[in-house]
């Protein structure tokens, strides 16, 4: 089959796609919506997100196509919430409730878009969420059998627990993570790897988890990208002609993995000399925690509680640095935005920030257990202290990298040539994206 001359027809399933939500929803809106600037995109998605894409400006029918399936999905995720033993807990949980849901989704579909499927009316299909890899998707070997090439992800998840954080683990009430092995055997896996024309992987431990039988069509993807209107590239903060306090950030989720407990003892030196100032955007069950663990700092640490995105922007231009030392996150979206506003992140070295930060755009410390991670993260910021400057130049070229290949229009082109590729029968080495090659 030649190269595609014109743009392809494509039907982009994104059972979570929001644009008023966060994560994954957040995700999944922002991938389909530019890919609408490379091909002919028709959205499909669950019925739940119908009243926000609408107001985005879509029209239903014409650009998206809303599938009900709360019947099955709404009283899983009740048990999901009842079983994972907490708020904001056991994320696990809910990622194996939605697993087990999501293929009537995809029957659903089946239903509604079969018929032009197999007349020929979309050149492929690509399934951009869910995002875990557990998900089966029993359209692959449909879409096979017709002759309609299935693009699969990015893929995001699996990252084991590093060692030394059995005790984070428990506070995360993640025990289905103990049976993470099993998602390998799940009926539907290995037809629906088998039968995609190409799998994105989000992180190269995502990658590493699919069979090497299918490594020859495994591109690494990072899941997460940067809308430059909602995070502007900001000039660094001039500092006074007095000394000053560092100033640095951190936002997220208050939990036991996002490592704030260590990264408050890990500063425990400059916070209390005035050297370092730091805000903690968020809110979680270890909130409390944190406060007391805080309070010795006093106006040293501010929380601010959750801020809308808007606001979050603001935050973090009047900083110096993002200090985000969670031990395990998939993607870090977080990161990404602050990189493109032109600010240094110091994370720590496992999984989606590790993968995202080199040592010319910002700090990384080694994934280590608790009572070494903390002297590390000591160690980095006593470094950052020592040369702001360093530190504003990183994030001046944190800025170039995301602003070249990390916005979601340069993604967008990323995927077009991934369609291209299997539009042609992957006839051609498989294309280098935003991460470089599975093998790098």
């Amino acid at each position: 089959m030649s190269a595609p001359t014109r743009r392809p027809r494509v039907l982009v399933l994104a059972e979570a796609a929001n644009p008023e939500w966060v994560s994954v929803p957040l995700v999944g809106w922002s991938l389909a919506h530019a890919l609408r600037d490379v091909a002919e995109v028709h959205l499909v998605t669950q019925v739940r997100n119908r009243a926000a894409i609408l107001k985005a400006g879509y029209v239903e029918g014409r650009d998206f196509t809303a599938i009900d399936t709360e019947a099955l999905a709404r009283p899983a995720h009740r048990a999901a919430e009842i079983l994972r033993m907490g708020e904001g807990k056991g994320w696990t949980m809910v990622q194996a409730a939605q697993s087990l849901t999501y293929p009537w989704f995809e029957r659903k579909v089946w239903q509604r878009f079969g018929p032009a499927l197999e007349a020929g009316d979309y050149d492929l299909v690509h399934r951009v969420t869910p995002l875990a890899p557990t998900a089966p998707s029993p359209l692959a070997a449909r879409l096979a059998r017709i002759g309609v090439p299935f693009v699969l992800g990015p893929l995001n998840g699996g990252v084991p627990w590093p060692e030394g954080y059995g005790h984070v683990r428990r506070a995360e009430r993640e025990w289905l993570g103990y049976l993470r092995g099993l998602y390998k055997r799940m009926p539907g896996r290995g037809a629906t790897l088998r039968h995609a024309s190409a799998i994105l992987a989000g992180s190269r431990f995502t990658a590493a988890e699919i069979p090497a039988a299918h490594h020859h069509k495994v591109l690494w993807l990072p899941e997460n990208a940067v809308d430059p209107a909602r995070f502007p590239r900001r000039p660094a903060r001039v500092p006074g002609p007095e000394p000053e306090p560092l100033r640095a950030v951190f936002v997220g989720r208050l939990v036991a993995l996002k490592g704030v407990d260590m990264l408050l003892e890990a500063a425990r030196g400059p916070l209390s000399d005035g050297r370092l100032h730091l805000e903690i955007i968020g809110d979680g069950p270890e909130m409390a925690r944190l406060t007391a663990q805080a309070a010795p700092f006093g106006d040293a640490v501010r929380f601010a509680g959750w801020l809308p995105h808007a606001e979050v922007q603001g935050r973090l231009a009047e900083a110096d640095l993002l200090a985000f030392p969670s031990i395990r996150d998939f993607g870090g979206g977080v990161v990404l935005e602050a990189m493109a506003m032109g600010r240094a992140p110091l994370v720590v070295d496992y999984a989606g920030p590790g993968e995202l930060v080199t040592p010319e755009t910002g700090y990384k410390v080694p994934i280590l257990p608790p009572d070494r991670l903390v002297p590390a993260l000591s160690e980095a910021l006593d470094e950052i202290l020592a040369d702001p400057a360093g530190c504003r130049a990183r994030g001046a070229r944190a800025a170039d990298l995301v602003a070249s290949r990390f916005t979601w229009a340069a993604k967008a082109e990323q995927v077009a040539r991934v369609y291209d590729w299997v539009l042609s029968g992957r006839a051609t080495p498989a294309p280098a994206l935003l991460g470089g090659p599975l093998a790098a």
